[in-house]
């Protein structure tokens, strides 16, 4: 016994070795992205510039100890030089006006006003996730551990995931990467947002309708959806068939990250009732891929269920699973899901999944990652009947919710409404 203990007590004493060396001499500023090729940016005039070259980061660069405790991850991807093109928030869509800045705890973002009333929000690819990092781990000098983490987030991943929802007709937002000058029209947020990158997307809520679809009279959070079912009850009403469309299509491209706020709902006027059509939004978590010691350990099941990386096959399904799920699509027939899993399968086929990726990276980027994200993709085209089969059988084993569901917790709903969304009437 006292063997076994020496052993544990030298393995352990070996990881937090490796593990401290895997931190040193990493960087201590926030992720920002860096200019190719040319000098001081304070005496450039990006007005003479249609695009730049940029890396996304050199944050993420790591030796031979850093990956094999952290993990490979994205890192190469995240140093590639990209060109992006300049945006001009006065000259954009007849002008840009800036309408406050969002509260995303990883995220800086600003809501953006077009001059016809489109509303879009400006989300920076770079992260910062120091406000979720517990304080131990700064007091341990382990906090880049997390912040090195973000390097298991593509960065350029939401282009993928847009063209392959437009293919398979699930709704996106356009989301699309941008060089972001320092400008007067950023106002008060000019030192904090200028000279970054960033997507520019619709915004997930609005009065104005900017998507393909008919008779759309707002754009809503789910807050307020639910908010507008306590008045109609009945009247408003879920597009199932989509919503469970758009959630098997998060299990194709490994999005784990699904949770009520990531949604915006298109409300569609039939008659005298409406009809609520999904709106996923942000898609920094598709395609998230960890691998090295710690990140494996820390995504184990039993640890964070809902941590899963993006492969061949998901290995935990659960970890897929959000209580939106349950809330919005508990007793619902065995036969939609897998109908939406046919219609996924046959509007991505093989060659459409490759051609996609092709098309919306550049050939540097897709030399990395796109013969991969093909392979995987397909992989979980294959199989997505199964993992359909599988998702229902999990709704229909789990009780209805007895608190508001993740991102509701601030609403004071009925009981009725707090179990799910068709219960209350």
């Amino acid at each position: 016994m006292k063997k076994i203990l020496l052993v544990f007590l030298a393995l352990v004493t070996v990881f937090l070795v490796f593990t401290y060396l895997s931190v040193s001499g990493d960087r201590t500023e926030n992720p920002i992205c860096d200019l190719v090729n040319l000098d001081s940016i304070a005496n450039i005039d990006f007005h003479q510039f249609d695009s730049v070259e940029v890396t996304a980061s050199q944050f993420y660069d790591a030796d031979l100890i850093k990956t094999w405790m952290q993990g490979e991850n994205y890192r190469t991807s995240w140093s590639t030089p990209v060109s992006l093109p300049i945006l001009w928030l006065d000259t954009f869509s007849g002008g840009l006006t800036v309408l406050e800045e969002g509260g995303g705890q990883q995220t800086q973002s600003l809501d953006l006003k077009d001059t016809h009333g489109v509303v879009y929000s400006l989300r920076s690819i770079n992260k910062n996730p120091d406000p979720l990092i517990p304080e131990v781990l700064f007091e341990l000098g382990l906090q880049n551990i997390v912040n090195d983490g973000i390097s298991a987030q593509h960065p350029f991943g939401a282009l993928v995931a847009a063209s392959l929802a437009e293919a398979a007709g699930v709704i996106h937002t356009h989301p699309r990467p941008f060089f972001v000058p320092q400008q007067k029209n950023l106002g008060a947020f000019n030192d904090k947002y200028g000279n970054g990158i960033y997507w520019l997307e619709y915004e997930s809520e609005g009065q104005v309708n900017w998507t393909h679809l008919d008779s759309i009279v707002e754009i809503v959070d789910t807050d307020d959806l639910q908010q507008m079912k306590m008045k109609l009850g009945p009247q408003i009403t879920l597009d199932t068939t989509s919503f469970i469309k758009a959630r098997l299509f998060d299990f194709l491209i490994g999005d784990w990250d699904r949770h009520a706020k990531q949604w915006g709902w298109a409300l569609q006027k039939i008659g005298n009732r409406i009809r609520a059509i999904p709106v996923p939004a942000d898609r920094d978590n598709a395609f998230f891929n960890i691998d090295g010691i710690i990140p494996t350990i820390v995504s184990l099941p039993l640890f964070n269920p809902e941590l899963r990386s993006f492969e061949r096959e998901i290995d935990h399904l659960p970890g897929m699973m959000e209580d939106a799920d349950i809330y919005f699509l508990k007793n619902m027939p065995g036969a939609l899901f897998i109908q939406a899993a046919e219609d996924l399968q046959s509007a991505l086929t093989d060659s459409i999944i490759s051609a996609r990726i092709k098309n919306v990276w550049s050939m540097e980027l897709y030399n990395i990652e796109g013969r991969n994200f093909t392979n995987i993709i397909t992989a979980r085209k294959n199989d997505l009947q199964q993992y359909a089969e599988a998702f229902h059988q999990y709704l229909e084993e789990q009780p209805y919710l007895n608190q508001p569901m993740t991102g509701s917790e601030d609403l004071q709903l009925p009981s009725t409404l707090i179990q799910c969304f068709e219960c209350f009437q």
